[in-house]
């Protein structure tokens, strides 16, 4: 099977955007940190999914990304799809001239394949997602990771702050 690295960050980062849609918009530098993302990469991935109307963007202060609707209408195959990924278990990547420009034996076995796992994750919500437990505790140890960290930075900032004075 062939979920490429854009497919699987363009999910992690729509299921942070759920688990933290209650605080208000989400900022992609959030999502980068907690992650591991890079800012750029999910400023190209935001971008398409803001085209395939996932995401809504709100400028500001306090600014970042919304869910355009409730968590429990997007299915992980319209992320996956909005990125232009495709679930491709065929070797040819569904050209079909996977030997020597013809059909291979298999060819439509992996194609079925394929149309498996696509309805598959076409049954997952984020909402499903969302509500399973050990993703809740990725979810808390992510954030307070996070936490822990800025709260070294405040205090290394306020040492730095007082050594100047």
């Amino acid at each position: 099977m062939r979920l490429t690295t854009k497919g699987r960050y363009a999910v992690t980062a729509m299921l942070d955007l759920a688990l933290h849609a209650q605080r208000g918009p989400v900022s992609l530098a959030d999502i980068s940190e907690r992650q591991g993302i890079s800012l750029s990469y999910l400023e190209q991935l935001f971008a398409k999914l803001r085209r395939g109307t996932l995401v809504t963007s709100v400028r500001g202060p306090g600014g970042g990304y919304q869910l355009s609707r409730a968590m429990q209408d997007i299915h992980v195959a319209q992320v996956i799809d909005a990125v232009n990924e495709s679930v491709d278990a065929t070797r040819c990547q569904g050209q079909g001239d996977c030997h020597s420009g013809d059909i291979c034996l298999t060819h439509h076995l992996w194609c079925d394949l394929s149309d498996q796992i696509h309805a598959f994750l076409s049954g997952i919500t984020l909402a499903d997602l969302v509500a399973r437990n050990e993703i809740q505790a990725v979810a808390h140890r992510q954030d307070k990771r996070v936490c822990t960290s800025r709260a070294r930075t405040s205090d290394i900032e306020k040492i730095e702050a007082s050594a100047i004075e």
